[in-house]
């Protein structure tokens, strides 16, 4: 079957239609409701070639969940068709747990939220342009999916469709994102030796070369645009970079880059974790620098470059700034949406604690250099979607206020800004009394968001800690 049908989208119409269906593709949920693009149907053919090809038997549809983690089924090769024309379904309760896997908000009661009474079904609508055969898993595939609700309206949890929501927005305002990644993790086998380390010690990588091997081969045979791999700090910490890319893209690559690695790793007797500062680490905490820069969409010009009387930045990257600034606080719920992220907000420690910027400074919470915008801030946990999609909530209302985010800093860790949140519980306050948030994205799912931290925080603030039988069962 041809990836593209060669007959006009309609009359006068200028284009070709690249929907491929057979007789008993048509009038399923996904044809019905209209839910993938001519682009998504030419891949969806492109999938079953390669299916056949490869002779794959089992394909796993995965969606990213509120923590960034994903869940999905494994089909077999024989039901993947009905699920390409119907999508599968998957308990809505998923959307509502924390990261204990525990349900916050209401299922089995009369105030159960609409949609999501009784754990009744979302639809998982897979996206065959993101499809991929893994490399690791014999015959296997892997798609990502988007949700719906049965009658075919959108789940307002979805948080990849969340993040291309608000870039529609950024597009209405002229502009496309381009998104670069620097993530970092750990890396753990019983033999390890963690008694800290040089950074870009040269030696250090050579002694976990295996991991890098099995790592470039599984990520760059994935179809992940792996950049480099560097050793951080010590014999467990690395970090990859991928090229940029589009932002819907960049998080799709995360999403699946995190999944990767820790499959990869596990499957090679490691333990990777992306976890920001795990016990046992005696090396600097992971973050997640995410590099931002907008494309003007009519003229393709780099909008963040400076004009011939500028320097540095153009005002269009100020302003875009001035918004990362102004909402900082609240975007620290998404950028570090855990308990153990805050434990990374240390001064003088290559990670920021105050909400400044800075020419080409690491120890500021936004680095300018090249013509991008370098947000240091962001936990290697935190959910993709949201977070990118925290910062054009941001960056656009910085564009729309005009913000000036002020003079840059030459001491990040000396001054009297404005500091960074301390604790999940203060970030999740602050999202809450910032209506820029509620505006872009919904009150409903502010406060769904919410719901779901606080009480994550409430559980941490209940357990007794280790530190806590130290200091005090023997003193009182």
């Amino acid at each position: 079957m041809r990836s593209v049908d060669e007959r006009p989208v309609a009359e006068g119409g200028g284009g070709w239609d690249a929907r491929p269906m057979l007789a008993a593709d048509r009038g399923g949920f996904i044809d019905r409701h209209g839910l993938w693009s001519q682009e998504q149907y030419a891949a969806a053919g492109q999938m079953r070639r390669v299916i056949d090809e490869v002779g794959l038997e089992l394909v796993r549809f995965s969606f990213a969940d509120q923590h960034g983690v994903l869940h999905g089924k494994t089909l077999t090769r024989a039901s993947v068709p009905a699920a390409m024309r119907n999508g599968l379904t998957a308990p809505s309760s998923l959307l509502l747990k924390d990261s204990s896997g525990r349900s916050v908000l209401p299922v089995f009661t009369a105030d159960a939220e609409a949609g999501f009474a009784g754990a009744g079904d979302v639809v998982l609508v897979p996206d065959p342009a993101s499809f991929r055969v893994l490399p690791w898993a014999p015959n296997t595939g892997w798609v990502l999916c988007d949700l719906r609700f049965p009658d075919g309206s959108p789940v307002p949890y979805c948080t990849r469709s969340m993040l291309r929501s608000q870039l529609s927005r950024l597009g209405e305002a002229g502009y496309d994102m381009t998104v670069g990644v620097e993530l970092e993790f750990h890396v753990f086998s019983s033999s390890a030796q963690n008694e800290g380390g040089q950074l870009l010690h040269e030696e250090g990588l050579d002694r976990v070369d295996d991991v890098v091997q099995f790592l470039q081969r599984g990520l760059q045979r994935l179809d992940l645009p792996l950049r480099s791999i560097e050793l951080e700090f010590g014999a467990d910490q690395l970090e990859i970079t991928l090229e940029a890319g589009a932002a819907a893209q960049a998080a799709d690559h995360v999403t699946l880059v995190r999944s990767a690695i820790r499959q990869l790793c596990r499957r090679n007797g490691y333990h990777a974790t992306f976890m920001s500062r795990p016990a046992g680490a005696a090396t600097a905490s992971t973050g997640w620098h995410l590099h931002q820069s907008l494309r003007d969409r009519v003229t393709g010009r780099a909008a963040f470059e400076p004009g011939p009387d500028e320097t540095l930045m153009s005002s269009t990257a100020r302003h875009w700034l001035g918004g990362l600034l102004a909402h900082a606080p609240a975007a620290a719920a998404f950028t570090t949406p855990t308990v153990n992220g805050y434990k990374r907000y240390l001064p003088y420690s290559l990670a920021p604690d105050r909400v400044l910027w800075g020419a080409d400074n690491k120890g500021a919470m936004v680095r300018v250099v090249s013509g991008r915008l370098e947000n240091r801030s962001g936990e290697p946990a935190a959910n993709p979607y949201l977070y990118i999609a925290s910062q054009v909530v941001s960056g656009l209302d910085g564009l729309a206020g005009g913000l000036d985010p002020g003079p840059p800093t030459e001491s990040p860790y000396a001054t009297d800004a404005v500091r960074l949140p301390q604790s999940l519980g203060a970030a999740i306050d602050a999202l809450a009394a910032d209506p820029v948030f509620a505006d872009a994205f919904g009150e409903r799912v502010v406060s769904w968001y919410s719901r779901i931290k606080r009480e994550e925080f409430a559980r941490y603030l209940a357990h007794v800690s280790d530190w806590e039988q130290r200091e005090y069962f023997e003193l009182f």
